[in-house]
């Protein structure tokens, strides 16, 4: 089975999957798609074959023991999170942190307490209380 690090990064429906294994830890195709519904329209199939896709690609498990399929994330949010990061970091705003993290409180503004949030993460970060993996 391929590392972490060797599995494609996942696109926006993978994506919209992975955010209801992360919620629910493992799910029925039924009950990714029931959850994917609330938020915009799509056929059954389209949902089923993707989440079999994405256990070809390693994104998920697949537990095939009962009659319905039981999937969960093989990958943890926060791995997905900094991969996207570093992606976004790196081909949109060609590496730099700082215009990153304008670009992003541009985009949408923080509210005080998210921001003193940020204030007290960097500072651990400087300490190196954080570390850079996750």
């Amino acid at each position: 089975m391929a590392k972490q690090t060797d599995l494609p990064r996942p696109t926006d429906a993978e994506l919209d999957i992975l955010n209801v294994l992360w919620d629910e830890g493992s799910a029925t195709v039924r009950q990714v798609h029931e959850r994917l519904q609330g938020r915009k329209s799509s056929q059954y199939t389209t949902t089923l074959k993707l989440m079999q896709i994405m256990a070809e690609k390693g994104l998920v498990d697949r537990d095939e023991t009962a009659r319905s399929h039981v999937y969960r994330a093989r990958l943890s949010r926060e791995h997905v999170q900094q991969r996207v990061a570093k992606y976004v970091l790196d081909r949109v705003f060609s590496g730099s942190a700082r215009s990153l993290m304008l670009g992003a409180l541009d985009a949408k503004p923080a509210s005080k307490e998210e921001i003193a949030e940020l204030r007290q993460l960097l500072a651990e970060y400087e300490k190196g209380k954080r570390g850079t993996k996750r």
